[in-house]
């Protein structure tokens, strides 16, 4: 089963920004200062979750895991898919960096869950709540 991660959009409005972001075209590269040990296990299947707003809203899969540099000035570069998947709404504190997602901890994607659950836009409104 693939290993996930999740990270805080920091300065991301909305899941359309990431959106229009993806559709623009090519893989998307996320710069990070810490490489995962797990590497491998997140490149087999695994997906970067996004929380906005204190929100998970949507995944983007994993292509590849990249160091760069050595010592001080190694950095990550974390390359996605340009699609994003929506998920099931899920609340989450802030944080800082990324943090390792467990398979059994992530929010089902939207297309998978049944159509009568929630119209979107009631699921926007309750999310700006904070109730969901």
């Amino acid at each position: 089963m693939p290993l996930h991660i999740i990270k805080l959009g920091v300065g991301v409005p909305d899941v359309e920004w990431l959106e229009r972001r993806a559709a623009k075209g090519g893989p998307l590269v996320v710069h990070t200062r810490m490489t995962p040990k797990r590497a491998s296990e997140i490149e087999d299947g695994g997906s970067l979750y996004w929380v906005v707003k204190g929100v998970i809203v949507c995944r983007q899969p994993v292509l590849d895991i990249t160091t760069l540099g050595e010592g001080k000035q190694s950095r990550c570069e974390i390359m996605l898919e340009p699609r994003v998947i929506r998920t099931a709404p899920l609340a989450r504190r802030p944080f800082q960096g990324w943090r390792y997602f467990e398979p059994k901890d992530v929010p089902p994607d939207l297309d998978t869950l049944d159509a009568g659950e929630a119209p979107e836009e009631l699921v926007r409104q309750l999310r700006e709540l904070g109730a969901w």
